[in-house]
């Protein structure tokens, strides 16, 4: 079989090759609870819910992707100027979207498991207003939050 390789793989054989690839560390993207005992957020912060949760369909730099769904862009959203409409939306979803609320309850819900408080949804939402090139000063409290339930 005449396999082309690179240059630099030239001399070396097949199954060395196959070797360094199985022994070369892989980064995947991290979007998962697994850091959290029992997949729960714990005192987590706005920081570690964006890692955890939401950078695993908004993408790490919180410019969004197109693909298998649309993960619209938190960066330069201007959507985010209303905490109010980032709340509602974390709250009680928005298509394709999970609700995060705590009591909410959704049949075959993909993250059943991860429910956020007020106090973690202001805390969110307060990191993604400040980060991403978004540079929106006010922020929304746990009590804000909490008015917003139905």
């Amino acid at each position: 079989m005449n396999i082309n390789r690179p240059r630099w793989l030239a001399g070396m054989p097949y199954g060395v090759f196959l070797s360094l690839c199985c022994a070369m560390p892989v980064h995947a993207q991290s979007s998962d609870n697994a850091a959290h005992p029992g997949g729960s957020l714990g005192s987590a912060t706005g920081e570690t819910i964006f890692r955890s949760i939401c950078q695993g369909c908004h993408m790490p730099d919180a410019r969004g992707a197109k693909g298998a769904g649309t993960y619209p862009a938190l960066a330069g959203n201007p959507r985010l100027v209303s905490p109010q409409y980032m709340a509602a939306v974390i709250l009680n979803g928005r298509r394709d979207m999970p609700a995060f609320a705590s009591g909410v309850v959704v049949e075959d819900r993909f993250l059943d498991d991860a429910r956020l408080t007020d106090a973690q949804i202001a805390d969110v939402i307060n990191y993604i207003r400040m980060h991403f090139g978004n540079q929106y000063g006010d922020r929304i409290s746990a009590s804000d939050v909490a008015a917003l339930h139905r």
